[in-house]
């Protein structure tokens, strides 16, 4: 499906490129929207000032680059993208793309805007050879809902613009208490990014988790519990895949432990428990000058900055439970902050999903191309977005599962489970969709592909099967089907693995292909926007 959806979408995009022979500012869009289709999933780091952003996305990288101070540079969008040779580039809103100077201090980049203000550099682009920058672009924004206006209309206006689909492919939404702001902006990048689709592109944080619980050993437990409630909102629910709970500082530190902050946190954890306990009991008391230790305060001041009095609570208990290097700290920490489970969506639900989000800002774009500068031949352009709008079926099982945490699937309880695992739940390859061991064997695949398909068909040919069931079964078949074409499932001539009845019969009923053709009459992709000139 996915090399479909890069080939629709590179005809089409040769398709606008002859109609638009000889308008330099239209072919100027159409090579960008053409470099944006090979390039990698551009994922947003996007939530309220202070949620952690910068903090949580040095952790996903590995190595501590983004500023995470209160800055001129935190108010300005900054892209981090993988290039051989470090770089830095700012474009300003008016005038000609600098390069500036490569500083850092204490390890973080020093992003100088040139004596501008924040408000008059459009976005950075910052190039770094990081192999985790392979796969993803992440661009760091800043806070929504800030005091200065001008810093969240920045945010919003480069996420949620009016007149043109988001920048950004898919967001990480860090939130710390559920506000209406949240919410807010969740629904402004639902119906930015969706489109047609009413796609769901988006992943909740609850960000400085071991705040929860402030900052006991159990934070995160209560964290999760937090985290459970607001994934149970149906408001929340609907725009975005879950509700994972972070602490950016812990897996920041994690990811960057140097080895002697491994020693300062093994001499902790090596004091006498009640000496321990009276020097963890908070961040002033550890703090404090005290015999207790032979640590100095300048020493203990930089672990509370770098870990907090969570994460030093925590790396004391995991050294004290048997991690005898600072790789094996490392590791407990990261699993422990909750960054594994962030890296595993962007894993199994966005990266599997990138072209098709990334086609999708491309195919909007081209529409409102078409609608602004009207030529001979556009005809040929409406064609390639309804052949897009068809093909796009990812959209679409992100869209279900949305619905499935929001309000459940109108299908049985028996079902339920196997539709949202079939559409991509718990992951998008062909074994774990259809409920297999990594290791099923291809005879196993087949066998269980066209067991799925016929149990799909017969629910969807069912006479008690309303509106919303045929919706889900439609869905689903269409996944199976992909599946089947996948690993070679013989189809008969609908493009479905033939049904049988107990007696080895075709049981071909009335209503048989009904949800197939519910897709075929879906209404076509017709929206109208004012095109505006502007990096896409």
């Amino acid at each position: 499906m996915t090399a479909s959806i890069i080939e629709i979408t590179e005809d089409l995009l040769g398709t606008a490129r002859d109609v638009y022979q000889g308008d330099a500012a239209e072919l100027e869009i159409i090579e960008q929207l053409e470099q944006r289709l090979h390039e990698p999933l551009r994922l947003a780091l996007a939530g309220m000032v202070k949620a952690g952003k910068s903090t949580l996305l040095n952790a996903m990288l590995g190595e501590r680059i983004a500023p995470t101070d209160t800055g001129e540079c935190t108010r300005v969008v900054t892209w981090y993208r993988f290039s051989p040779t470090p770089t830095i580039t700012l474009h300003p809103r008016v005038g000609e793309p600098r390069r500036m100077p490569i500083r850092r201090d204490h390890g973080l980049l020093v992003l100088d805007l040139d004596g501008l203000a924040a408000e008059e550099v459009e976005w950075i682009d910052v190039g770094w050879p990081l192999q985790a920058l392979k796969s993803v672009i992440l661009i760091d924004t800043p806070g929504i809902a800030s005091l200065s206006e001008d810093t969240s209309t920045r945010a919003v206006r480069f996420l949620t613009p009016e007149d043109a689909p988001s920048a950004a492919d898919a967001v990480v939404y860090l939130l710390r208490h559920l506000h209406g702001s949240d919410v807010k902006f969740l629904e402004a990048f639902h119906d930015n990014a969706a489109g047609a689709a009413q796609t769901v592109c988006a992943i909740s944080v609850l960000s400085r988790a071991d705040e929860v619980g402030s900052g006991r050993i159990d934070s995160l437990l209560s964290a999760r519990r937090v985290a459970h409630r607001y994934q149970r909102d149906p408001e929340l629910a609907s725009l975005t895949l879950g509700v994972v709970p972070v602490t950016g500082l812990v897996a920041e530190g994690a990811r960057t432990l140097r080895e002697s902050e491994y020693i300062a946190f093994r001499e902790l954890a090596g004091l006498d428990r009640d000496e321990r306990e009276r020097l963890l009991i908070s961040a002033d008391r550890f703090l404090r000058e005290t015999d207790a230790t032979g640590l100095s305060v300048v020493v203990r001041r930089d672990l509370l900055a770098r870990f907090g009095i969570f994460g030093v609570r925590m790396a004391t208990a995991i050294i004290r439970g048997g991690a005898a290097s600072s790789s094996e700290l490392s590791d407990e920490l990261v699993q422990q902050s909750g960054l594994l489970e962030i890296q595993d969506v962007v894993a199994t639900q966005f990266q599997p999903r990138a072209a098709t989000l990334k086609a999708r800002g491309i195919v909007h774009q081209l529409e409102r191309l078409v609608h602004q500068s009207p030529r001979a031949g556009t005809e040929a352009i409406r064609a390639g977005v309804e052949r897009f709008t068809l093909a796009a079926h990812t959209l679409r099982e992100l869209s279900l599962l949305a619905q499935a945490r929001s309000q459940g699937l109108p299908v049985s309880d028996d079902d339920a489970p196997q539709a949202e695992r079939i559409i991509g739940a718990e992951g998008t390859d062909a074994r774990t969709r259809l409920g297999l061991s990594p290791q099923a064997d291809d005879d196993a695949v087949c066998s269980a592909a066209r067991e799925a398909i016929g149990h799909w068909r017969r629910l969807s040919a069912s006479p008690l099967a309303d509106r919303g069931a045929l919706e889900v079964c439609r869905v689903v078949i269409r996944s199976l089907e992909g599946i089947a074409s996948e690993i070679d499932v013989p189809l008969d001539s609908r493009g479905s693995a033939p049904d049988v009845d107990p007696a080895g019969r075709p049981a071909h009923g009335p209503r048989q292909d009904a949800a197939q053709q519910r897709e075929d009459d879906e209404p076509r992709l017709r929206r109208d926007h004012r095109l505006k000139l502007r990096p896409v």
